[in-house]
């Protein structure tokens, strides 16, 4: 998992104050209390205990903010504590993608996790800020690198580098690295490609989100559960604290969020990877609290007078008093309200091979706009055992700044017939759009014959040679062709004979037409034996596969000279 380490020193942007507010916070918003690894009645908690060393951040810094407080103030009981009210709910459009994906993705391959996205989002919103308020591009890859402070034992672990500095730009120690602050050795380990770019990237947040989330979910941890979910807190940072503040914020983002577009979303003020270095933590007064003067550097001497302030310049009247500045309105992100097909063709393939087209669609707003970074999810259904490239029959694709989302390449099976493939929009009531899919039999458009020497037998005897024949199409070897074998009446008549040579079931009774053959991975086919009855002279078998290719063979029954 992540890299060994000595046990954490004191960490710079957690101080008691701050701790205290809080317990304070979790307290007036009735979010969960911290807890010492108990779990809920009659739950156990499944997985191994929290490591006494070892982290997916290293211990590294992380922003102490709390949500705002939705319980009123109750005289006595509450401290004020920092919020800017209900645009902290707002997460941006990719990093909400990102993290509905993860989800997805997760409930797939591992169901019994039970991974809210807003376990994410409060694990991003403490550790980046959500990607410094969504302040990424196109794929979802920051504009810039986030990392943490450098992990050499001044205020936080001391961590040799153990990537080359390929990640952190350090090849002395480790930083945390991305939107959701993963050490390099940890990383090295849970990377994803969540945006199947050929690349695993703590930089982009669909990679790290799908990260993290795997992460949470590791030892099979039921995150159902209120001890695992804390186990699992836990093991991102050991610190109690930091327990309570990802709680507080996946209580907040559970009560209700909104998407915001990319780059608007609230920023920490606090210290952290953000602000190193940051504004004090500590609190400010209670509104009503008294705070004392400031005294004098140079107090009078008894028996000296002090002479008075001057008193402060009135403004001159050509000086008027600036209004308060309000930040100007932000435009509401533009919402999906349908999926529509974004010209996507007939999708047919034969057993066995890859679907030419693929699945495309394209999100809308209610007036035909284009929506980009939306979460758009591909599931096969049906009697099918076609599949997405990469073997599963669900994948989740987010869309593009054009709106439109392409599904990954179908593979065919060996099933023939008709399968749909559904898209959908993730976590929102869209009506789905269904494409239907086509299996055919595999085909040749030739078939030969690969000896020639003239087959004969006696009357009652089994002819002594085989027959064998190989089919292709296209030139390329047909493999997995079905064929039909028939002996027919005539050159004219292709109907089954009723006399000379045949074929024989397991019974032993006379067979004159085979079906159910199928040629090898060599394109060839091998028939059973073939035994003549009494009947002699020149008799026809034609061989025809699936695709109409055909050919006739002669077999001769004769007496001996």
């Amino acid at each position: 998992m992540a890299a060994q380490f000595g046990r954490r020193l004191r960490r710079g942007a957690t101080t008691t104050a701050v701790a205290a507010l809080a317990v304070a916070a979790l307290s007036a918003s009735q979010a969960p209390a911290i807890v010492s690894g108990g779990g809920d009645s009659g739950k156990q908690a499944s997985g191994s205990s929290v490591p006494d060393e070892g982290s997916a951040s290293g211990d590294s810094s992380y922003h102490t903010d709390l949500p705002p407080l939705n319980t009123p103030d109750k005289p006595g009981t509450s401290i004020d504590l920092p919020g800017t009210g209900e645009a902290e709910a707002g997460i941006p459009a990719s990093v909400l993608a990102a993290y509905k994906q993860a989800e997805q993705t997760i409930a797939s391959s591992n169901p019994g996790c039970n991974l809210p996205w807003q376990l994410l989002a409060a694990i991003g919103k403490v550790e980046s800020g959500q990607a410094r308020g969504g302040r990424v591009d196109d794929n979802g890859t920051t504009l810039s690198p986030i990392l943490g402070p450098v992990l050499n034992g001044v205020g936080f672990a001391n961590i040799s580098d153990t990537d080359n500095g390929a990640y952190d730009g350090d090849k002395t120690h480790d930083r945390a690295v991305g939107p959701m602050q993963f050490i390099p050795s940890t990383w090295a380990t849970w990377g994803q490609d969540a945006n199947n770019d050929g690349r695993k990237d703590p930089n982009n947040i669909f990679d790290a989100a799908l990260a993290a989330g795997r992460y949470l979910c590791a030892n099979n941890r039921d995150l159902s559960v209120k001890a695992n979910l804390d186990q699992a807190i836990l093991s991102y940072n050991r610190s109690r604290e930091y327990l309570a503040t990802v709680l507080s914020w996946l209580e907040y983002y559970k009560r209700g969020s909104h998407e915001v577009p990319d780059g608007t979303g609230v920023l920490p003020s606090g210290p952290g990877p953000l602000n190193p270095g940051g504004p004090s933590s500590s609190p400010s007064p209670t509104p009503g609290s008294s705070t004392s003067p400031t005294p004098s550097p140079n107090p009078p001497k008894p028996g000296e007078s002090q002479s008075p302030s001057p008193s402060p310049k009135p403004p001159k009247p050509s000086d008027p008093p600036k209004p308060p500045t309000t930040p100007p309105p932000t435009t509401p992100a533009p919402t999906v309200q349908r999926l529509e097909n974004a010209g996507t063709g007939t999708l047919s393939a034969t057993a066995g091979g890859a679907f030419a087209e693929r699945v495309t669609v394209r999100g809308e707003d209610a007036k035909g706009k284009a929506v980009g970074k939306v979460a758009v999810q591909f599931l096969i259904v049906g009697d099918t055992d076609a599949k997405f490239a990469g073997g599963g029959k669900k994948a989740v694709v987010t869309s593009g700044t054009d709106g439109t989302a392409t599904a990954p390449a179908l593979q065919a099976g060996e099933k023939t017939g008709e399968f749909t493939v559904r898209a959908s929009v993730v976590s929102r009531t869209v009506p789905a759009v269904d494409f239907t899919a086509t299996v055919t039999e595999r085909q040749a458009d030739a078939v030969v014959r690969t000896g020639d020497k003239e087959l004969t037998a006696a009357p009652g005897a089994e002819f002594a040679d085989t027959v064998e024949v190989k089919a292709t199409n296209k030139g390329e070897i047909a493999r997995g062709v079905a064929v039909k074998a028939t002996m027919i009446k005539s050159a004219d008549d292709a109907s089954p004979a009723d006399k000379g040579p045949h074929f024989k079931d397991a019974d032993g009774r006379p067979l004159r037409s085979l079906t159910g053959l199928k040629t090898n991975d060599q394109g060839v086919l091998v028939l059973p034996k073939i035994f003549a009855d009494d009947a002699t002279g020149t008799f026809l078998l034609q061989i025809e596969t699936a695709g109409g290719a055909k050919v006739t063979i002669e077999l001769k029954v004769a007496a001996p000279a």
